[in-house]
């Protein structure tokens, strides 16, 4: 019996490879001679990381960065060097959860940019960025700066690197761009689809939770209109009413514009990265999971896309979490065909959530499901 683990983390428990390393321990206690893959995965928001650094056997690298609002913040992404690949989250160097400051206006991208130049360096061509958790609503103006591109005022200036710049900006200086850019490949990990301006652009839908408020968000948003004039007078392309280019206050649009990034949902990239069809194909079972099954489980999350790619070859496949929400059963119709609890008993939180308790809770559930499966099959 061959049997393709893909669990997302258990945020705040397991990592991907933890989970997926014990449910492994589960199926062989239950059936000795299966052969078990272990394929970490995650959706392309937080743990992406990791999940692709532990699959595709690459490093953790940790660099200081400016922080969302100019301090200096240690940033990690994951470096693959036999794929020339970097794999990022933006939220390490401009994440909400770096700063308890909520000043939009002030808030920066820069670190992101000092991330991409440091994977460049490092031989990095192919790079997958998640950007989900930001604190900034800059347009990506700040990215860009770190990677060589000027943004002047009317009088040749630099405008500088923060939300508060953008109104100013006049013209865009490109001579000073990182060559090396032009060999990059930017896969943009993006679930969301909101424009870039308007009442249903970044500034509107998530200004509020950065900090915008009614009374500049109107100036926030001409002022991001002004900007895309600006960008689509110099390269002759216009992406603001593209689908995820409001994405963590208008990076989507940088990558689009001044990077000729692709924005796709986040677990497609990851999957395909994973060639995770090419291994489920010939399994007889997949198992797969996150931290809590829900609705929204169904629409976009690693368990969905995983049994996607093994509904396409009719595998099975089982969901096991740590908890089970009301709307779960929806999850059946994108081909989970069964999912379980781990928790064997009632017990709170914190102590469902203990490294230990919820590797043990994931094994043993794995080895009854599996011995159940055994029995059937004799």
């Amino acid at each position: 019996m061959k049997v393709v683990i893909a669990i997302d983390s258990l945020k705040g428990s397991l990592s991907s490879l933890e989970a997926g390393t014990a449910v492994k321990m589960g199926i062989l206690r239950a059936i000795p001679t299966a052969e078990v893959i272990v394929k970490p995965v995650a959706d392309g928001g937080e743990g992406t990381t990791e999940a692709l650094v532990d699959a595709l056997g690459g490093q953790q690298i940790s660099l200081e960065a400016i922080g969302p609002y100019d301090r200096p913040v240690i940033a990690e992404y994951g470096y693959i060097p036999e794929r020339n690949m970097a794999v990022m989250e933006m939220a390490a160097a401009a994440g909400i959860t770096l700063s308890d400051r909520r000043e939009p206006m002030e808030a920066t991208t820069y670190g992101v940019g000092q991330m991409i130049c440091d994977a460049i360096q490092r031989g990095s061509r192919s790079f997958i960025i998640g950007i989900g958790g930001s604190a900034t609503n800059d347009g990506g103006i700040g990215m860009l700066s770190a990677l060589g591109f000027r943004f002047l005022d009317e009088e040749g200036r630099d405008c500088g690197i923060t939300a508060a710049s953008l109104e100013k900006v006049y013209s865009v200086d490109v001579s000073g761009v990182l060559p090396e850019l032009a060999e990059c490949h930017f896969q943009i990990a993006c679930d969301v689809t909101n424009p870039l301006c308007g009442e249903k652009g970044c500034t509107y839908i998530f200004g509020p939770q950065k900090g915008v408020t009614e009374a500049n968000r109107r100036q926030l948003d001409t002022a991001m209109s002004q900007f895309a004039d600006i960008t689509a007078s110099v390269f002759g392309r216009d992406y603001r009413d593209v689908p995820g280019a409001g994405a963590a206050g208008g990076l989507g649009f940088a990558f689009l514009s001044y990077l000729n990034g692709e924005l796709k949902p986040g677990i497609e990239i990851v999957l395909q990265a994973l060639q995770l069809e090419e291994c489920v194909k010939t399994a007889d079972i997949v198992v797969t999971g996150e931290g809590c099954l829900d609705r929204q489980t169904a629409f976009g999350k690693a368990p969905a896309g995983v049994a996607a790619a093994a509904k396409k070859y009719h595998i099975p496949v089982i969901a096991l979490s740590g908890g089970i929400q009301p709307g779960a059963e929806v999850c059946h119709e994108k081909g989970i065909d069964a999912y379980f609890s781990i928790l064997p008993r009632v017990m709170s939180l914190e102590q469902a959530m203990h490294k230990e308790t919820a590797r043990s809770n994931m094994e043993n559930m794995a080895e009854q499901i599996f011995r159940l499966i055994a029995a059937v099959k004799k």
